[in-house]
């Protein structure tokens, strides 16, 4: 699937990235973004199995952790910086809307993943639905997962969001979505 950029998502409640370019260079491909987050808010723990990011705090203050270490945080021109493979998380640690500039690499399909991600999250006050939820976190569950979603909800309940969601019909949404890497 082709996006132009840039390309802005918005999940409805205070979090907003836009995908600024996608460029491709002699070794590798990657995504310019930025993004704005509210205060307290921002993704919950989660995990980019085969891409890097990093964010450089344009205005406020961002609350890092990487799973199982004490949380960090960066003010204005400092860049934190996540390995693929690493769990994290990030939030607005300050009174005042974040601004960070950043970088995925490479690109793969993260821009498709979160814009199905907010925008079920924008129609569904704040979080995705479940069977949103489920099918996108099955079919790229080689690039993405989520930590902060309960073993019950992603044992239990998402599979059976699953399958009666695609006995539903729910499933047809994601026609023409990417193949997962």
């Amino acid at each position: 699937m082709q996006f132009k950029y840039p390309h802005t998502i918005d999940n409805g409640h205070g979090e907003r990235i836009t995908f600024l370019r996608y460029v491709k260079d002699a070794n590798n491909d990657y995504l310019e973004l930025d993004n704005l987050v509210k205060p307290g808010g921002g993704p919950p723990m989660h995990v980019h199995h085969k891409q890097s990011e990093s964010l450089t705090v344009v205005q406020g203050k961002i609350g890092v952790e990487i799973m199982g270490q004490k949380p960090v945080y960066y003010g204005v021109g400092e860049t934190a910086s996540f390995a693929a493979g690493v769990p994290h998380k990030f939030w607005n640690a300050g009174d005042e809307p974040l601004i960070c500039t950043g970088r995925v690499e490479p690109a793969n399909n993260v821009v498709y993943f979160l814009t199905e991600v907010y925008k079920s999250s924008a129609i569904n006050g704040g979080r995705p639905s479940a069977f949103d939820s489920a099918y996108l976190l099955d079919k790229y569950k080689s690039e993405f997962d989520m930590y902060g979603i309960p073993g019950f909800v992603k044992n239990v309940i998402f599979p059976v969001a699953l399958f009666f969601g695609k006995l539903q019909g729910k499933h047809k949404k994601f026609a023409g979505a990417p193949e997962p890497l």
